[in-house]
């Protein structure tokens, strides 16, 4: 049996700390240093970019950590793996050689492709239509990356892979796993899962921020993966930020559905995940149970949507409902009506107080977003709009941005392709051509969780406490929904949480603009948490959602803020 393998994070996200790959490699020893670039939105991003230059549809900010830290990893034998080449991998991988040989670093890079679907739309389910999106993704799993190591290869770059991927394929070629070592590889998804965000695996958007005593800048995190599955998330020493239980629990809910999560390689049940604070900063992730993944694979579609404009008008003061509502009649007079355009959507932002001590605390907005096919409509005539009422509507009126032009938006659509009409398609650095077999499959299975001894809920006298006091949360968007994820701290917690948040309590407390929303509770026992999946709340994903908020971001922590009876005895101290 090999010691565990390191693989550390660069990366979360197209446009992450730039410096994260330089101090990942220089702050201690690793075997693989990852990243994801990739999301739902920078898939529409790169299509953007790849549609003015046919060369480009890639991270380019890889290219540029790559240049700090491609000779460091050579000379200590780093592996690189990442998914940052987007719709063009063969572009990224030929521009790292290129890279490589100006540098005299001598490396091999392989790439992998297959996940590109826009060339035939047919098998994919719902059916596509007649309109072509701008991208077409499968999700493929590790084994292409997991080959390509076997195969020396000492960079490998992908294309839309899933997160999880970038650790499950180093650590199956690292401890020769077979495709049906179910448990160990769930157990790489679940340390995946939890560094693919990068820092948020290590303090970064937790909830208990009184918990982080360490406010440096926080550490990427590594996984420690062993040959069974179990892993230790970590960092390396003398950088910021924390590694708890608390913080990989809440990294472990970030943006999921039902406990089963279902993977190309493995449907990894995180209902059966434990976590053990094993020493400072060191958190043991075991347990996981794995069963095989299912007949398909998940697909994302980006249309381009058409065009949107958004205005915002400051209100001050008194009667800030009657000058919104005036605000609107006034502004749909001048523009015309709302029938002119596909889509309206108007919000008022309530920020003020009575007899507030500031000027500023004495405001609230009035958000007015449209959106239609002709830029025509909602670009400078929206706008300028707005502007003509600037002297003829409500007092004190302003906006916080001068007049604004027309931007394109996308509609993210999820959709399913079988396996059989996707050819995963590894190109090793000698321009061989190798077709990754897939895993077994199985009909995805209702769940794998052993039945948790449940501890009583507390009873007694309560008191009017912030949600927060007790639970953590952490929140995000998957398409078109959100997720909230919510955890106890202790078992007493736990056996509250689970009692009182109920559906019908959840979305009252979540607002109106839940209430016509199907919600969906999931209980994860051994690790002390609920997750809650709103549905529809996002509309057509990100890129087209009105939502202030747009990605959810933030719904955690409104939840955490809202007002409930919460229990004296798990108050004692807070």
């Amino acid at each position: 049996m090999r010691d565990p393998i390191r693989i550390g994070n660069c990366s979360g996200f197209y446009g992450d700390r730039i410096s994260a790959a330089r101090e990942m490699v220089e702050g201690g020893p690793i075997d693989v240093l990852c990243g994801d670039y990739l999301a739902e939105l920078t898939m529409l991003i790169l299509a953007k970019a790849q549609a003015k230059d046919p060369a480009g549809g890639y991270a380019r900010t890889f290219l540029t950590q790559m240049e700090q830290v491609l000779g460091t990893c050579a000379d200590r034998g780093i592996k690189v793996v990442a998914n940052a080449g987007g719709l063009n991998p063969a572009g990224l991988a030929a521009a790292l050689r290129e890279m490589a040989q100006r540098l005299g670093v001598p490396v091999r890079v392989a790439h992998v492709e297959g996940d590109d679907l826009r060339g035939d739309l047919a098998a994919i389910t719902p059916p596509v239509g007649e309109a072509k999106p701008v991208s077409a993704n499968a999700y493929l799993g590790g084994w292409g990356i997991a080959e390509a190591l076997g195969a020396g290869a000492d960079v490998v770059v992908t294309g839309r892979v899933t997160d999880a991927s970038l650790v499950v394929g180093p650590a199956a070629w690292w401890h020769g796993w077979a495709r049906t070592d179910w448990d160990r590889l769930a157990g790489a998804v679940a340390a995946g899962h939890v560094i693919e965000c990068g820092p948020q695996a290590t303090g970064g958007n937790y909830a208990f921020l009184d918990e982080v005593t360490d406010r440096r800048y926080p550490g990427f995190p590594i996984a420690e993966v062993a040959a069974d599955g179990s892993s230790v998330i970590t960092k390396h020493e003398g950088t910021g930020g924390l590694v708890s239980v608390g913080t990989v629990t809440a990294q472990l809910l970030y943006e999921i559905a039902e406990p089963a999560y279902l993977g190309p390689d493995v449907v990894a049940h995180f209902d059966t995940i434990a976590l053990r604070q094993q020493a400072e900063h060191r958190v043991e992730i075991s347990g996981v149970t794995g069963s095989p993944p299912p007949e398909t694979l998940k697909v994302a579609l980006n249309d381009v949507g058409g065009f949107r404009n958004t205005m915002t008008m400051v209100l001050t003061g008194l009667d800030v409902e009657a000058k919104a509502a005036f605000a609107e009649q006034q502004l749909f007079d001048v523009l015309g009506g709302r029938d002119r355009f596909a889509e309206v959507d108007v919000r008022l932002l309530r920020f003020d107080s009575p007899d507030a001590p500031t000027n500023e605390q004495a405001t609230a907005h009035l958000r007015v977003t449209v959106k239609d096919s002709d830029p025509r409509k909602v670009g400078r005539a929206f706008s300028s709009g707005i502007m003509e009422v600037a002297l003829a509507g409500y007092a004190g009126f302003h906006t916080t941005t001068p007049p604004t032009s027309e931007s394109a938006y996308g509609v993210y659509r999820p959709a399913a392709v079988p396996r059989s009409s996707v050819t995963q398609l590894l190109v090793l650095p000698d321009g061989e051509q190798r077709v990754i077999a897939d895993p077994p499959t199985a009909p995805v299975p209702a769940g794998a969780a052993a039945p948790a001894a449940e501890t009583a809920a507390p009873a007694g006298p309560t008191r009017r406490a912030p949600l927060g006091a007790v639970l953590g949360a952490r929140s995000g968007d998957k398409g078109g929904n959100a997720n909230i994820g919510l955890w106890a701290r202790d078992d007493a917690g736990y056996a509250w949480a689970r009692a009182h948040l109920t559906v019908d309590r959840l979305r009252g407390l979540l607002g109106p603009e839940v209430s016509d929303l199907r919600i969906e509770r999931f209980e994860l026992p051994n690790i002390r948490a609920l997750n809650v999946v709103v549905h529809g709340l996002l509309g057509e994903g990100v890129a087209s959602s009105t939502r202030p908020d747009a990605q959810a971001k933030g719904l955690g922590e409104y939840l955490r803020s809202r007002l409930v009876d919460v229990p004296d005895s798990l108050l004692t101290g807070n």
